[in-house]
């Protein structure tokens, strides 16, 4: 998250259950109790036109329409994005990728899920 912005990194695994069952759901816990955690979900929508989000009782809700979530979740398409008009003259915008493994090995991250990474010359 920056300013009004918005962008979720999925791995193979949660693209293929956003493609099967409609919907990732993933918690992160900022404190001791489960009353200090924050969630996204990411669900495919068969009624809106446009990307939106909310957010609820800590959970960061996005909204893709179907075909959007079709197309992305069925091709080499890296992204999925939207504006949400949020007042006058104000936007937040709302970024969905496909997490690439990085081209330079970082401590403490796993990337065994990850995508392979196209600029990858060793792929």
């Amino acid at each position: 998250m920056k300013d009004n912005s918005i962008r979720l990194r999925l791995m193979q695994q949660e693209v293929e259950q956003f493609k099967n069952k409609g919907k990732v759901v993933t918690t992160s816990q900022l404190g001791p109790s489960l009353a200090q955690a924050i969630s996204y979900s990411l669900l495919k929508d068969e009624e809106s036109e446009v990307v939106s989000a909310s957010f609820i009782a800590n959970n960061i809700k996005v909204l893709v329409p179907r075909e959007l979530a079709k197309k992305w979740t069925d091709t080499d398409q890296v992204g999925i994005e939207g504006q949400m008009l949020l007042s006058e003259g104000e936007y937040l915008y709302i970024l969905i990728e496909k997490d690439f493994k990085c081209l330079q090995e970082r401590p403490n991250e796993d990337e065994s899920d990850a995508f392979p990474n196209p600029l990858d010359t060793r792929c």
